[in-house]
């Protein structure tokens, strides 16, 4: 299809029989902070909390009677799943929805309350669309695509119309979540139509930016796996639609981290009062990041707040992320002698700064690690403080941007195995430390022992409910040089995503 036949799709699109023109609003506290004006495109204000009902109703009212009424499937891990229910429910027709076993219970009970019928099956949106398919050729249902159908990707570009009306002024730049890419291929195709001098940005999680290393290899990319943190863009391969209207109209890329989703989220909500999900932030994240690269002043800049279905269970673990993801808490491992009165002159050394968490635990030694939260300004002022203690003599690591640390190394401090002598060698010899990615539901801890070999022993494990999809694990595992071949093999037959930190800094200071 050509690129000018989306305009007429777009105008035609049948969106407003369950959608609203969603508000664009200034955002005022980030406005203010980001010295730009920072409009707020609120797609979490639909019914579904989502812009994905854009898309899944037109693609359905546009169905054939025959069709509509033999019904509908689709796989989806939350909010394409709303949008097909509500359609559904809108259209009176019927609704089968594939959602992975790991789906948060939360989107699972809002499609159910719409009238579908939810079938839990696999562990990603990968299986459960493989097992969609399987039930779509044995019922004779159609299949509703999430992003990379026309009417579909017609129906989200309603929102660039909606942009456009709502500001006639300038706008120098428009970012957009992307998983899929469904949404910006939507926007970005109308308002390249009618004002191509708007810049189109691509936002991706840095885990899972399969836009943005499709785009750079001039192919689509299959990613080999995606983190989960951002569910609503978990996508390992973007649609083939998607990505040749991405290559002509999409002007750049930006990828942010789960911290700077952590604090977008909480930037949002203190202008708002609203909670968005980590994929529905993904745009105001991308826009302050582009902001802080390019050092953007006086521009007028629209970012999508694509969604707002969060698991309650995870605004602790968003929460804590936040201040680290604005740099407004620097994470440091200090060394100081073992010996009084060296804490009251690293509190001297500091100065008049906030102290936002302290650890520290006695060992036998002439040095104690003490590890440190402090609360900051800005990454300026962090390094500031990392060189004035460096001045003291007193050796400091900057951890702040260490996943380990912040995650797991924070909650187990003073977790350094005893040892005296050659009793080292019968606690703690030949041990590897591994982050690990385990679905959040029963089974797959077992799952993990029993592919283990039986006498390689756990040293270390510790884990902590985050109210994501997947548990963030942290292992400790005693394996002989000699078995590295075999213990490789097991952890490409165990398929958890995983990384090792046996040689991390911070491991070596507090735990090895």
């Amino acid at each position: 299809m050509k690129r000018n036949d989306y305009l007429e799709r777009i105008l035609k699109a049948r969106v407003y029989d369950v959608a609203i023109e969603s508000p664009l609003e200034r955002a005022p506290g980030l406005s203010k902070r980001l010295r730009n004006t920072l409009l707020l495109k609120r797609e979490d204000l639909q019914p579904v909390f989502s812009f994905k009902l854009r898309g899944a109703y037109n693609k359905m009212a546009n169905l054939a009677p025959a069709k509509l009424k033999k019904g509908v499937i689709a796989a989806s891990a939350g909010n394409h799943a709303q949008g097909v229910a509500l359609a559904a429910q809108r259209l009176g027709c019927r609704a089968v929805i594939v959602m992975p076993v790991t789906t948060p219970r939360i989107k699972v009970e809002a499609v159910a309350a719409r009238g579908a019928e939810v079938v839990l099956r696999g562990d990603s949106y990968s299986d459960a669309y493989a097992y969609a398919m399987q039930i779509k050729r044995r019922r004779g249902l159609t299949f509703v695509h999430p992003y990379d159908d026309p009417d579909v990707i017609a129906g989200q570009g309603t929102i660039g119309m909606e942009i456009a009306r709502q500001h006639a002024g300038p706008i120098d730049a428009v970012f957009v979540a992307v998983g899929g890419g469904g949404l910006i291929a939507g926007i970005a195709a109308y308002l390249k139509r009618l004002r191509p001098q708007i810049r189109i940005v691509g936002v991706e999680p840095v885990d899972a930016d399969a836009m943005a290393r499709s785009l750079k290899a001039g192919r689509r990319v299959v990613l080999d796996q995606v983190g989960l943190f951002a569910d609503g863009v978990a996508v390992k391969q973007v649609g083939k639609e998607t990505f040749r209207l991405a290559r002509e109209l999409v002007d750049e890329m930006v990828l942010v981290d789960t911290d700077e989703m952590c604090a977008a989220i909480k930037d949002v909500f203190e202008d708002t009062r609203v909670v968005l999900e980590p994929a529905g932030a993904l745009a105001i994240a991308g826009a302050k990041a582009w902001v802080a690269k390019r050092g953007a002043r006086g521009k007028t800049l629209v970012a999508v707040a694509c969604g707002a279905n969060t698991n309650f269970d995870r605004l602790r673990f968003i929460a804590e992320q936040a201040e680290l993801g604005e740099h407004r808490e620097a994470i440091l491992a200090v060394t100081i002698p073992e010996r009084p009165g060296s804490f009251k002159k690293f509190c001297a050394t500091l100065g008049a700064k906030n102290i936002t968490e302290f650890n520290y635990r006695i060992a036998e030694s002439r040095e104690a690690h003490i590890f440190v939260g402090i609360e900051t300004a800005n990454q300026a002022q962090t390094a500031k403080i990392v060189r004035n203690l460096e001045r003291h003599s007193l050796r400091t690591l900057d951890l702040s941007d260490n996943e380990m640390a912040k995650t797991h190394l924070r909650h187990m401090v003073g977790g350094r195995a005893p040892w005296s002598g050659d009793r080292r060698a019968a606690r703690a010899a030949n041990e590897l430390l591994y982050r690990f990615e385990f679905p959040e539901r029963p089974g797959a801890l077992m799952r993990f022992l029993d592919n283990m070999r039986g006498d390689w022993n756990i040293s270390l494990f510790h884990y902590r409910n985050q109210g994501a999809d997947y548990g963030r694990v942290l292992v400790g595992i005693q394996v002989p040089p000699h078995e590295m071949r075999e213990f490789g093999q097991f952890l490409a037959k165990l398929g958890y995503p995983f990384v090792e930190e046996t040689r991390n800094p911070a491991y070596r200071l507090f735990l090895s």
